[in-house]
């Protein structure tokens, strides 16, 4: 059975960025776990509103890279900005690239790959107001609706979200397989 993380801190998620590439996985047959960095429940929000909560099944710092096929960064401005803040979020995602496993990750969530110093040589997208971060840590910035490079796989909005969805599911397809759990 394939296994895909969805790493958020603890509140600000973008609700769309989570439920709908959440639902894609589980559609196409897939298990998906939500990790954080404390348990609990996340707060989602619908831009600055507050919208449901999820629950925390793994906290990300006993989570390992193993025991998962790819891996989703939802935005938020708030989520991304928060988690880049905890070094085990921080560590596991750089640990997820180096892994050459799937990490999909949209809007403002490119700025945890910022964080883990993954995007030397990397061309992504992300919300356009990242972009100058984006360069400034090596990576080359475009404005376009889904960006795949090797095993990275950037958005830039909700909006995007269909085609976000399509490329994370491609790569898992074409991936190395299971991790057996």
């Amino acid at each position: 059975m394939t296994t895909i993380a969805f790493l958020t801190a603890t509140e600000g998620i973008e609700r769309a960025e989570l439920v709908e590439p959440w639902q894609a996985v589980i559609d196409a047959g897939h298990d998906a776990v939500l990790l954080a960095p404390e348990e609990g429940e996340v707060q989602l929000f619908e831009h600055l509103d507050k919208a449901d909560t999820r629950s925390v099944d793994t906290v990300v710092s006993k989570a390992s890279v193993d025991d998962y096929d790819a891996l989703v960064l939802p935005g938020g401005v708030a989520n991304p900005d928060a988690l880049r803040m905890d070094e085990d979020a921080v560590a596991f995602i750089r640990d997820f690239v180096a892994s050459g496993k799937p990490v999909a990750a949209i809007c403002h969530a490119p700025w945890t790959l910022v964080e883990a110093g993954v995007l030397e040589g990397r061309t992504l997208t992300s919300w356009p107001s990242l972009q100058t971060d984006v360069r400034n840590a090596g990576g080359t910035w475009v404005d376009e609706a889904v960006v795949t490079d090797a095993n990275l796989i950037t958005s830039r909005n909700p909006g995007d979200i269909p085609s976000f969805n399509n490329a994370l599911l491609e790569a898992v397809a074409h991936g190395a397989g299971s991790t057996g759990s």
